[in-house]
């Protein structure tokens, strides 16, 4: 039996929070006919928006291994999502890159992140929706400037993330 909401941890409940939405997210790729397709593969989509990326970038950005990302690629790259292509640069290197299919999906993704957010400004009025974001970013970046030891986090990917 779960403990009521009352009685959990500020982070326990984040946590829950993200957990139903990623179920949301999930049903929406099912909507779409969007197949093996899981709601935290969009952390590694979202950087290929600004162009293709090598692996060991993706992994370093991410704060992952190389091998973890590897294995999400390749599991991406099955579903079509995003391929492996030379690099123009170096021609000897490879860099992932988003499909037509990958761009659907973060369209999916991002649709469903903007009907929750309609929901919670419906739930908790436009200031109560501001003052979230405004103190999950303060934690966001409180959280890099710890990881870090910079002064300036910036909560990344805040406008493009699901």
């Amino acid at each position: 039996m779960s403990r009521p909401a009352a009685a959990q941890t500020t982070p326990a409940l984040l946590q829950a929070v993200a957990r139903s939405q990623a179920s949301r997210v999930a049903a929406g790729f099912t909507e779409a006919g969007l197949t093996g397709l899981r709601p935290g593969h969009a952390q590694l989509l979202i950087p290929l928006l600004s162009g293709g990326r090598r692996v060991s970038e993706l992994a370093e950005q991410l704060g992952v291994s190389r091998q973890a990302v590897a294995q999400v690629v390749t599991t991406l790259e099955k579903g079509s999502y995003v391929e492996r292509v030379a690099d123009p640069r170096d021609g000897r290197a490879r860099v992932v890159r988003l499909t037509a299919l990958g761009l659907v999906a973060l369209r999916a993704m991002r649709a469903t992140a903007l009907a929750v957010e309609r929901e919670w400004a419906a739930r908790l009025g436009a200031d109560g929706l501001g003052q979230l974001r405004d103190l999950l970013t303060t934690l966001l970046d409180t959280d890099t400037d710890t990881d870090t030891g910079a002064g300036a986090g910036t909560g990344a990917g805040s406008d493009t993330s699901a």
